[in-house]
């Protein structure tokens, strides 16, 4: 089981597809362990895209990361990096597989959707940075146990 982050992008709230994105990546086998939207702020998404720090498109990015409501989700299955991968497709959405996420619905590089997780280590970092131990650590069985959520 590998885990990894999908975060649909402030073109994708907007688009209204959080739940069209959200279906297909359950349709492709991946669990969503914890989710939430929220709004980045320029200091937090600065420290999520610091390995981009000092490329000619960082501060656009940060730009247009800040723009709107974001929703970020840890997932969560068998081969999960590959499969969401796949799913979402090539960066560019004009080099995109037809069918992907990006292809159907990004316009551009930058405004391609979503952002998906490039590795399985950084699926760890990544789901870490958003997300507590405990919000991971949900199963089903906890979810529906009226003690557990009540902690």
């Amino acid at each position: 089981m590998e885990r990894t982050l999908l975060i649909i992008k402030p073109d994708g709230v907007q688009k209204h597809l959080i739940g069209e994105i959200l279906s297909r990546v359950e349709g492709a086998g991946l669990t969503i362990k914890s989710m939430r939207m929220l709004q980045l702020d320029r200091r937090t998404a600065g420290r999520f895209y610091a390995v981009h720090r000092g490329k000619p498109f960082y501060q656009s990015l940060i730009e247009y990361m800040t723009s709107g409501p974001v929703v970020v989700t840890a997932l969560e299955g068998l081969s999960g990096v590959n499969r969401l991968r796949s799913l979402i497709g090539a960066t560019d959405p004009s080099q995109a597989e037809e069918g992907t996420i990006r292809r159907l619905y990004g316009d551009s590089i930058e405004r391609n959707t979503v952002h998906g997780s490039d590795s399985a280590e950084n699926g760890l970092v990544e789901t870490a940075f958003f997300f507590g131990t405990a919000e991971l650590d949900i199963t089903t069985e906890n979810a529906q146990d009226e003690s557990y959520v009540n902690r």
